[in-house]
């Protein structure tokens, strides 16, 4: 199962990456639709990263949709685990 919870540091994050107010609420209906098969899958995939993309108001070119495409299937991330993603697609570790 997809871990659900956002912690407030994860959207915090967001929020300052994207200059956007993106609620959590948003995003957990969001998370609510990701499931394994949307992470192996690269047209579920990327309707996801388009998703994401409208969610905060920002147009994502093709060639950043194949960046995180090619960054999310060579990293070896728990597909499982949203926060995980949302740190690796923001270039920040814990």
């Amino acid at each position: 199962m997809v871990k659900r919870q956002v912690s407030s540091d994860v959207l915090k994050l967001v929020n300052n990456k994207t200059g956007k107010n993106v609620k959590a609420t948003d995003v957990k209906r969001l998370a609510s639709k990701v499931n394994q098969s949307t992470i192996k899958d690269e047209k579920q995939l990327r309707k996801l990263i388009k998703q994401v993309g409208a969610l905060v108001n920002v147009n994502v070119s093709e060639q950043l949709t194949n960046e995180i495409v090619q960054a999310v299937r060579k990293s070896g991330m728990n597909p499982n685990n949203l926060e995980s993603m949302i740190r690796m697609m923001s270039g920040k570790r814990k």
